[in-house]
């Protein structure tokens, strides 16, 4: 939700302000961490590293739109910005690379996201309010392939059988 929420932002359909930063900290950053959390207990590495990264992703990203505010440091530049997005797409990229063993539902939100953080790293590097706009988009999408993937994985495990299909599962070797 917070996905769609801030990329709604980016296609330039309402200003940025404290709903989308809210979202950012508590559901797109603590419930994500307390989700990998969760999902170590779990034993599961895949889970853990995807919603603790992802998690510290949100709180680090608004922690870039608030502290300058706050006089703690200058915003980053857009270059900066860029190489923040890019770090973030190749890391996305890899984890995506992990997906091909899961499942469709899966592939789509990674390969999805990692397009999402290329894209926004070429609109900042170019300063196109067209490609941020694009980005917005399909950061859109992403978000909505998330929104499905989760709530798919919820209503299969309550129902013990496939309510929202998530696609074929890759048998390990």
């Amino acid at each position: 939700m917070t996905t769609v929420l801030l990329n709604l932002h980016n296609a330039g359909l309402f200003p940025l302000g404290s709903m989308i930063l809210a979202m950012g900290i508590f559901y797109g950053g603590l419930a994500q961490v307390t989700a990998g959390i969760m999902e170590w207990k779990k034993g599961n590495t895949f889970g853990t590293t995807a919603f603790c990264s992802f998690g510290f992703f949100w709180l680090t990203l608004v922690a870039l739109i608030v502290f300058p505010q706050m006089g703690w440091g200058n915003p980053p530049s857009s270059i900066g910005m860029a190489a923040y997005l890019i770090m973030w797409g190749i890391f996305t990229g890899v984890m995506f690379i992990g997906t091909l063993k899961v499942n469709r539902a899966l592939q789509v939100v990674f390969g999805s996201l990692t397009l999402l953080f290329f894209l926004l790293a070429i609109a900042d590097i170019t300063g196109s309010a067209t490609m941020k706009q694009i980005a917005g988009y399909e950061g859109i999408i992403c978000g909505l392939s998330a929104i499905y993937a989760a709530l798919a994985q919820v209503l299969n495990e309550i129902f013990n059988k496939t309510i929202a299909p998530l696609g074929p599962v890759s048998k390990p070797e």
